[in-house]
């Protein structure tokens, strides 16, 4: 089956108001046994109309995270959501920056005092240098064209 578009599903949804809006009529007017039979085609016609709906909606893409969805049926704003999430990934980002920028350090130090030790291996140190920040140089063009920023 072919995804629905969401101006389909919103046309069903107008179709299921309209079948409530009839047994709301029908029921305010209600005349005994003749208006039962027309109560129990639209009630019929409303669960057909909610079938429908319920399978075409289901075949949406899911563009809002089921996160989101709980936090908004418990009476929570998703806008504060939202502000948590980034500023989780901000806090996950700055560790992460911190720890690389550590493990940078102690590579450059251990690799002077390897030096130091032994300065016969110079050009092997020099060279795991150069390949490492070669892969940290294009791992930073990757952060920068993701962000489009520039460090």
């Amino acid at each position: 089956m072919a995804p629905k578009s969401i101006d389909a599903v919103d046309d069903q949804i107008k179709d299921v108001i309209q079948d409530l809006f009839q047994i709301q009529v029908a029921t305010h007017n209600y005349a005994g046994p003749q208006t039962q039979q027309e109560l129990v085609r639209l009630i019929t016609q409303l669960a057909g109309s909610l079938a429908i709906l319920s399978d075409d909606a289901s075949a949406l893409p899911d563009q809002i995270p089921p996160e989101i969805i709980d936090y908004v049926d418990s009476g929570r704003n998703p806008d504060i959501y939202t502000r948590e999430f980034v500023e989780l990934v901000q806090k996950g980002n700055q560790y992460l920056k911190g720890r690389s920028e550590a493990l940078t350090g102690f590579r450059d130090a251990l690799a002077e005092e390897m030096v130091k030790a032994w300065p016969e291996m110079k050009t092997d140190v020099d060279s795991v240098l150069q390949s490492s920040n070669t892969e940290q140089n294009k791992r930073e063009e990757i952060v920068v064209q993701t962000n489009g920023t520039s460090t």
